[in-house]
């Protein structure tokens, strides 16, 4: 009796000893490949998680990265762990066909948790499309944009699409609002009933003309009439960009003195990154969302000896250096002008110098400045793509 009692607990801590062993194997899986494969949270879905139910190991949680899910299952099965796999690939499939979605209002906010008093996390445009991840509580869905950046919306803010339906409406002839602000009506006649407001850059699909009016078409269905001398046709408007130092500083004097909106990507407001993103996209360029992520991309320019090499439309990056005892962290972005000026959005769309001898010095920036990125150098390269090489948008415009 003795024999098979020192018996069981000698199998007893062996079993435990090897499941603690396996679990710590697991946390160590799920780490490398989420260091690999979705370092960075705001653009990459992985989580995952490992609980222990009597003799087994069962893995829950959810990734939008197929390379991840592939390479987690592998390494857990060559270090010759077994589990209940309960992982949930993403799109998830409760979501049936309609998987797509076009943002349906001229500025709609996404969040960081799917509530509506939750921190506003950015912002996408009418027209612009999107992928929806899953469906969350209270009409809000994870949802993913073009510079794939993944928060919630709610479903006010977009049309629900197939596949084949989001192909036709990207593919289909459209028109960019181009003026800062106005609206759409429902008659060729601005004293008509408004239809919705616009801000520059809002896609639409055009269905024809009268007289001095575009017919235009939204994600959902509605139709409104928008007058031509605030829009163009979108190819004509897309292949005529030039983009360039001058250009880009045009587009960023249009938004002088609009007011800083944490999370916003418009001209009703705009933060930092917001500002930088909205007026490239504006020269047919795509920015990733956040200040630490669009440090990422485009060409280094030397700036150890001052701002000597720096080129109109150059970004500036401001924020804590690295020291002993911290990581850096990049805070700010702002797009130089010339004459160690920039211009940012800080309160509201502003401009700064690096130069002590002007009036609208700050010692706050110059102390806070990290590093330059060219950006006009790197279009096709480094991270940096115009917007029909983005794969969300896939446009073959045929006006």
């Amino acid at each position: 009796m003795k024999i098979f009692l020192a018996l069981f607990i000698l199998i007893t801590l062996y079993t435990n000893t090897k499941a603690q062993d396996d679990m710590e194997k697991i946390n160590s899986i799920v780490n490398k490949v989420k260091e690999k494969f979705a370092p960075d949270k705001r653009t990459a879905v992985f989580n995952i998680e490992a609980t222990k139910s009597e003799n087994k190991i069962i893995i829950k949680g959810e990734t939008n990265v197929s390379e991840a899910y592939s390479e987690f299952t592998k390494m857990m099965s060559d270090a010759d762990i077994k589990f209940d796999n309960q992982i949930e690939m993403l799109p998830s499939e409760k979501l049936g066909e309609k998987k797509f979605g076009v943002i349906n209002l001229s500025v709609a906010n996404i969040r960081s948790k799917p509530d509506h008093h939750e921190e506003l996390a950015t912002q996408s445009i009418l027209g612009t499309p999107i992928k929806i991840l899953k469906k969350g509580e209270d009409g809000y869905y994870l949802v993913q944009t073009p510079d794939n950046y993944i928060s919630w919306l709610d479903d006010d803010g977009f049309t629900f699409m197939t596949e084949v339906q989001l192909s036709e409406w990207i593919s289909a002839p459209k028109i960019i609002y181009t003026k800062e602000y106005g609206f759409s009506y429902s008659d060729a006649d601005v004293n008509s009933q408004t239809v919705s407001d616009l801000v520059a850059g809002n896609l639409l699909k055009i269905m024809g003309e009268d007289s001095d009016f575009y017919l235009v078409n939204y994600p959902d269905g509605r139709v409104a009439y928008i007058k031509k001398d605030e829009a163009k046709l979108f190819n004509d408007w897309y292949n005529g960009l030039n983009p360039n130092g001058e250009t880009i500083l045009k587009t960023s004097y249009r938004f002088m003195g609009i007011p800083y909106l944490w999370g916003g990507t418009s001209t009703k407001g705009m933060d930092c990154s917001g500002f930088t993103k909205t007026v490239y996209y504006l020269n047919g360029i795509v920015l990733q969302r956040d200040a630490s992520q669009q440090v990422n991309n485009g060409e280094l320019v030397d700036t150890k000896d001052g701002w000597q090499n720096l080129q109109p439309g150059d970004l500036l990056f401001f924020g804590r250096k690295a020291d002993e005892n911290r990581k850096e962290r990049i805070t700010h972005v702002a797009i130089y002008i010339g004459d160690g000026d920039f211009i940012h959005a800080a309160g509201r769309v502003k401009i700064n110098s690096f130069n002590p001898e002007k009036s609208y010095y700050s010692d706050y920036r110059k102390s806070g400045f990290i590093r330059a990125k060219r950006i006009l150098s790197s279009v096709g390269k480094n991270g940096i793509e115009r917007i029909l090489d983005n794969d969300f948008y896939q446009v073959k415009t045929t006006r």
